[in-house]
């Protein structure tokens, strides 16, 4: 049953399936908060897997619905698609607008320790806590049966949340993901103002440090990383050859592929989602 918080926003018939908007009142962000979802034909009668997708910089929970071409593939698989917001919105905090790459649309996935952001800026609790429980109780939406991707900062968060959170995602993928946010100048922007001068807590949302502390495999069915050589951030920001080094001295099954020619928006993106879905698929459906 619907809960009385969540509303539908807006809903469009698609491949057989429904493609959904929401708001919902969060516990953990103290704000209301939006999301999409792709219910696919096969929801109508029974719950379904799904795919949490984590959008980068300055997108919404719009982005990826109205970009990737996902919900074709979705459709035939079974595999319904979550997308929350990148961000809260609306905190009223000074500046928090100032910037594309901090504050607004630029919430990291993580829970801020740092004042003023820590009131609000929870995206790790919020997906944990309020957002994956909810679906599980709103929708036809078997969440015990979830995957994680994610592109460039949800790259980064599909990454670390699955590895701080073993055993909750069954299967993991991104799109040119930022592998070592602390190495480079969007990390460093965003984990001082979100969690202050604390390397040890930097680390803790570094996903090349969090595999570096595994000794084992964490998806024995392995991991597929989609980045594109033409991508302008690759060489500053992304690092994905630190995440390759982690992996192979962990054990980690892991599919880099590197694209010529390929940049870091969504025509590269839905080139190669039907991959990333048939992968989630294997272990999901």
């Amino acid at each position: 049953m619907v809960t009385p918080s969540l509303q539908l926003l807006s809903e469009h018939a698609c491949f057989g399936g429904v493609q959904r908007f929401y708001q919902h009142d969060s516990a953990a962000i103290g704000l209301p908060m939006k999301f999409s979802v792709y219910l696919p034909p096969q929801a109508s009668n029974q719950r379904v897997p799904a795919l949490m997708y984590l959008a980068g910089l300055t997108c919404t929970e719009e982005t990826f619905a109205t970009k990737s071409s996902a919900q074709r593939v979705a459709a035939e698989l079974g595999l319904a698609l979550i997308t929350p917001d990148t961000s809260p919105r609306g905190a009223g905090i000074a500046g928090e607008a100032d910037s594309w790459d901090f504050g607004v649309g630029a919430g990291f996935y993580l829970d801020a320790t740092r004042a003023p952001w820590s009131t609000h800026y929870r995206m790790e609790s919020y997906l944990l806590q309020d957002l994956l429980p909810l679906i599980g109780d709103a929708l036809p939406i078997d969440v015990q049966r979830l995957g994680i991707t994610g592109h460039s900062m949800g790259g980064h968060g599909a990454l670390t949340l699955a590895l701080r959170h073993p055993g909750r995602f069954q299967s993991l993928s991104a799109f040119a993901p930022i592998c070592a946010p602390t190495q480079c100048p969007w990390g460093h922007k965003a984990f001082s103002g979100y969690l202050g001068d604390a390397p040890a807590a930097w680390q803790q949302h570094d996903a090349s440090a969090l595999m570096g502390l595994r000794s084992s495999p964490v998806f024995a069915q392995g991991i597929l990383i989609d980045q594109g050589q033409g991508d302008k951030f690759l060489d500053t920001q992304l690092h994905p050859h630190l995440f390759e080094q982690a992996c192979a001295t962990a054990g980690q099954p892991l599919t880099l592929r590197r694209h010529a020619g390929y940049d870091h928006g969504y025509y590269f993106i839905s080139t190669f989602i039907e991959d990333h879905l048939r992968h989630h698929a294997l272990a999901l459906v």
